[in-house]
């Protein structure tokens, strides 16, 4: 009995010992941040109702932020991506991996059992038997069943270190998931907008090849009433059938968009195809917020705020490398030649003791592991703030490009209508025999580029307005990260999740 106390005592300090955990704490890296973002938001902004400067902390369900376009068909091609993109099915895999690796690593805080059952038949020599008057060989089975354990104490916190990295690993892994969902919705957007974008504008020179074969019908009348040379109707002709050429060259870059639409949302391009639409309206306003909002908006810098916690994790690891190691190892079992006498018990056998193991020399290898670790750290904090910059950069050349591309529609709008007017009087001077037909051609040419120029601008400013969208986070909210305890439920290391910092707040 006194036996038992002793060991029972010794199992209680080592259990006491565990408490005990090496390794820095983690702090949230600090990252720098303005009051204020230097790009104002565009007036029109400010003109319409609706729109408000965004609030800090804004936990406001905000919606798929695509329906702020309201384009249904749009919204039908995003709802396709978590269906059936395999991009999102890869990320998302990963993220389920991740999860898995904290149930490997939380496998570690208690004992290993392992059992090897076995059934051996040994037959010794004649000559070795002990009677001299019958020398017989004798065969004796020997049937084992016995039952291992082995338990890390984990004193030092090597364990429970390696968990928390684990699940700080898997919260990064669910922000690159909703960063890969990001990505791709705006890339689908802008598709979207630059494949209708491309539908205005074969539309405007099927219109201006209407137009330009009216003007030569009018030449080739003008030519038979011998008004007009025969130059005035090749020239006439040439301009017709370039612009002719110019609305087909649409549909090529047309087709590689939809195509491009198709494999996002996970569909053979074969399968795909989008409606001709003519999309008018300017894009609508959007809450930027303030720059601090960023670290809560966006799921890049939530990853990698993620991914220097799990790296100030593994530093513990590292350290508690310089510890000794304490195993508790215990075996049991039942031993015996027959079936008979294995369940008695006279059959029975058992071991336990406790193994402290150190490394006394190792030439550096440690050392080198904790140096090793700890530049993965700083690494890790340089790539999260570069995130922070970056995304600042992706506001502000947005924000910038809003309201440049706003002032240049105003402007555009004045030119064509001013180019429209000029082609009309050239178009009266040429039919009053004033001026020759070059100058119609001129006239023609000069107003065609500038529609053009007017329909690019609004696919433009509506892809920086997905842009946009995209450089503030969209929908995501840093809350939306699973917390340590939705990447680990298990009860037995609930403990454990609570001393992980939860995502970035």
């Amino acid at each position: 009995m006194k036996g038992f106390q002793k060991w029972f005592a010794a199992g209680a300090v080592v259990f006491l010992m565990t408490s005990c955990t090496v390794g820095p704490k983690y702090v949230r890296p600090t990252s720098m941040a303005s009051p204020g973002f230097k790009e104002p938001v565009p007036d029109s902004y400010k003109e319409m109702t609706g729109w408000k400067t965004g609030q800090p902390r804004d936990t406001v369900t905000r919606g798929k932020w695509w329906e702020i376009f309201g384009d249904p068909d749009l919204n039908a091609l995003e709802e396709q991506i978590d269906l059936n993109s395999q991009t999102i099915a890869q990320a998302e895999a990963n993220y389920r991996g991740a999860r898995a690796a904290v149930r490997v690593a939380r496998a570690g805080l208690y004992p290993q059992v392992t059992t090897g059952p076995s059934v051996t038949g040994a037959r010794s020599s004649a000559d070795t038997s002990t009677s001299a008057l019958f020398k017989q060989p004798s065969a004796t089975p020997l049937i084992d069943i016995p039952f291992d354990a082995t338990w890390d104490a984990d004193v030092w916190g090597r364990i429970r270190k390696t968990i928390e990295a684990n699940i700080e690993t898997a919260q990064a892994s669910a922000g690159d998931l909703e960063t890969m969902r990001l990505s791709l919705q705006s890339e689908l957007a802008l598709d979207f907008f630059q494949l209708h974008g491309l539908d205005a504008q074969k539309q405007l020179l099927d219109d201006t090849v209407a137009a330009y074969q009216k003007a030569l019908d009018l030449t080739n009348n003008r030519y038979n009433q011998g008004v007009a040379s025969q130059i005035d109707v090749v020239q006439a002709r040439t301009q017709l059938e370039q612009t002719r050429a110019q609305s087909t060259d649409t549909m090529v870059q047309r087709t590689q968009l939809e195509h491009a639409i198709a494999i996002i949302i996970g569909r053979a391009p074969s399968t795909l195809t989008v409606a001709v639409k003519l999309i008018k309206s300017p894009p609508p306003p959007v809450p930027v917020g303030i720059p601090s909002q960023l670290l809560e908006r966006r799921p890049d810098i939530a990853a990698n705020e993620r991914r220097v916690a799990a790296a100030n994790a593994q530093v513990g690891v590292a350290q508690s490398a310089f510890y000794p190691d304490i195993t508790l190892s215990a075996a049991a079992g039942i031993e015996g030649t027959s079936l008979v006498n294995l369940f008695t018990w006279p059959s029975r056998f058992w071991s336990l003791g406790p193994t402290l193991s150190y490394t006394l020399l190792d030439f550096g290898k440690r050392q080198g592991t904790l140096e090793q670790s700890q530049a993965t750290y700083d690494a890790a904090v340089a790539t999260y703030r570069q995130s922070v910059l970056t995304a600042f950069q992706n506001v502000e050349d947005n924000l910038s490009a809003l309201r440049v591309l706003e002032q240049e529609a105003l402007q555009q709008s004045a030119a064509v209508t001013a180019a429209e007017r000029s082609l009309e009087l050239a178009i009266n001077q040429y039919q009053g025999g004033i001026t020759a037909y070059l100058q119609v051609i001129t006239a023609q040419a000069i107003a065609l580029s500038n529609e053009e120029t007017q329909v690019q601008l609004l696919t433009k400013r509506l892809m920086a307005c997905v842009s946009l969208i995209q450089a503030i986070g969209g929908d995501f909210n840093v809350n939306g990260l699973p917390t340590p305890q939705e990447v680990a439920p298990w009860k037995g290391v609930q403990k454990v999740a609570q001393k992980v910092p939860a995502a970035a707040p």
